[in-house]
């Protein structure tokens, strides 16, 4: 077996289901190895910030390994944005990268891509990955694979894995899967029953869910625990779109997304208010609590990232989260309390007129289309798409707390490899700039996913925080008119009668991808977002 076909097999044993990549001369020969073994399916997009948002989105919908595959120097390091997300928002990404030959390091001449040292990207890749490692030696390459994707699939994190373009070909043994990390039982115990005896006294305990609950698919298992504790659960920002489209998730007691401010009262009364908040698997950031109506003590909260578990005081490491909801479902019993949080009413009842078409018109649209003809996967760029998407209910893939533009598009057609669903992208204009043409690469696939585009000619989330600069403006690109040129159809509109009708031919049209080029006046914002800007400046002092 070759190095590359050892390490092909190992990452299909570790749940990859396909690759997302663009060649270059570093990697041309494994490429050429991806391509005749068909262990993997290959799909080559455009550019590789949108290689690396497919894969990630990849990851995020099967709770598995995403594979993004580069070359040296302007691939990888083209590519450091978008491994950058991931890493914020814990996903399993695995980054492949083509590398010089053992031997041309020797060679006296400064290679073609690269930095300033050959190792330059190796460094660089250090703090973006939780592990990494250079295949040069096919007798230590086995164990290292197999280190680092565990380490991957552990931390729900990305690695990086270089590989010379001299190795590839060289004979090698098959990958062996480490064994689960033993967890200290005792340690466990304790851990558990603080959690339970902290529970058991709270008048008024909250589950709040983030995006580990989704990176360890554990979302049934969150469910349950709250059902046979009768605690109502939440979910973080990040976390929206959390026991989606799942009937089994039908009898969690949701009672929506926490978002301070700029959410529900009720939900954000029922989580400042909790004096016993289960924080499970959520990440401590700014998206997630910086517009709380009221500031959260966390020192009376119980948090469970990262592999570790607070307390107060009290911490418990090497606690991974799935095995801390199995051991605590193995010792809960019922309390016959009633979580008492139905499940939330998402607004739906779009009235196809002449009036201008507003954000909140589009959720309440899409609510409809999927009351309809059932749920799409959804995948959300930043800025007031993914606010409209908070009032959608949808699973959704969106990077809300690194907040990279441009990640949209790519996402979504990698939920389309993923899932072989039809997925439905929501993107501003500023975001479908950067990497909207990936859409041309629909065709040779046969991906249609449904693109809804919010062009209010502006980075219309920036001027809200800083109104009256001209650099916010955005030129009139006419992406509809670009749409059949790139494979698919465009169609813009401008009202809510016109939306409805273009919306209702994008789902009777399968095949081509649809473009829904939306005309938004400026300074027009969705009412989640209003909420949010509002909460924000009004907690910062920001005129």
């Amino acid at each position: 077996m070759k190095l590359t076909e050892s390490l092909l097999h190992a990452l299909k044993d570790h749940g990859a289901r396909q690759i997302f990549g663009i060649p270059g001369d570093f990697a041309l020969p494994y490429f050429k190895i991806i391509e005749e073994s068909q262990i993997l399916p290959l799909y080559t997009l455009s550019h590789e910030p949108g290689v690396g948002f497919a894969a990630d989105a990849a990851a995020r919908a099967n709770c598995g390994l995403g594979v993004a595959a580069v070359t040296y120097g302007a691939g990888a390091l083209n590519m450091v944005n978008a491994v950058t997300a991931a890493y914020a928002e814990k996903s399993p990404l695995v980054v492949i990268s083509g590398g010089p030959g053992k031997g041309e390091a020797g060679s006296g001449l400064l290679l073609h891509h690269q930095a300033k040292t050959l190792d330059s990207q190796f460094e660089i890749y250090k703090e973006i990955t939780c592990d990494q490692v250079r295949l040069d030696d096919a007798v230590r390459a086995p164990a290292d694979i197999a280190r680092v994707l565990a380490a991957c699939l552990r931390q729900s994190r990305p690695v990086y894995i270089e590989l010379p373009r001299d190795m590839v070909a060289v004979p090698c043994e098959a990958v062996t899967a480490l064994p689960p990390a033993v967890v200290d039982k005792d340690a466990m115990d304790a851990c558990v029953d603080e959690i339970l005896a902290r529970l058991a006294v709270a008048q008024a305990p909250v589950l709040m869910a983030c995006v580990e609950v989704r990176r360890f698919n554990l979302e049934q298992k969150v469910g349950e625990l709250a059902r046979r504790l009768g605690i109502p659960v939440v979910t973080s920002f990040m976390g929206r779109g959390l026991f989606a489209g799942d009937d089994a998730a039908e009898d969690v007691p949701l009672a929506g997304t926490y978002m301070g401010v700029a959410g529900l009262p009720e939900v954000t009364k029922l989580v400042e208010d909790s004096d016993g908040l289960f924080l499970i698997g959520t990440i401590l950031s700014d998206t997630n609590f910086a517009v709380s109506e009221k500031k959260i003590d966390l020192r009376k909260t119980i948090h469970a990232f990262d592999g570790w578990v607070t307390l107060g005081y009290h911490v418990y490491p090497d606690i991974p989260l799935p095995a801390l909801l199995d051991r605590l479902l193995e010792r809960a019993t019922s309390t016959g309390k009633s979580a008492l949080a139905a499940r939330r009413d998402y607004p739906h009842g779009m009235l196809a007129d002449d009036r201008q078409v507003e954000p909140d018109d589009i959720a309440l649209l899409v609510n409809d289309l999927f009351a309809e003809h059932g749920p799409m996967l959804i995948a959300s760029d930043i800025g007031d798409c993914l606010f409209t998407a908070m009032e959608i209910d949808a699973a959704l893939v969106a990077p809300g707390y690194y907040a990279t533009m441009g990640f949209g598009v790519p996402a979504g057609l990698g939920l389309q490899a993923a899932t072989g669903q039809r997925p439905l992208i929501m993107v501003g204009d500023g975001a479908f700039q950067m990497t909207g043409w990936e859409l041309g690469n629909c065709r040779r696939y046969g991906w249609d996913p449904i693109v809804l585009l919010f062009n209010n000619s502006a980075w219309e989330m920036l001027r809200t925080f800083q109104p009256g600069s001209a650099f916010n403006d955005l030129d009139e690109w006419g992406f509809a008119k670009m749409a059949e040129g790139l494979g698919g159809d465009g169609m813009r509109v401008r009202t809510r009668a016109e939306l409805k009708a273009a919306l209702d031919k994008a789902v009777a049209t399968r095949g081509r991808f649809q473009l829904i080029e939306i005309m938004i006046p400026r300074g027009v914002l969705s009412s989640t977002l209003a909420r949010y800007v509002a909460g924000v400046k009004r907690l910062t002092g920001m005129a």
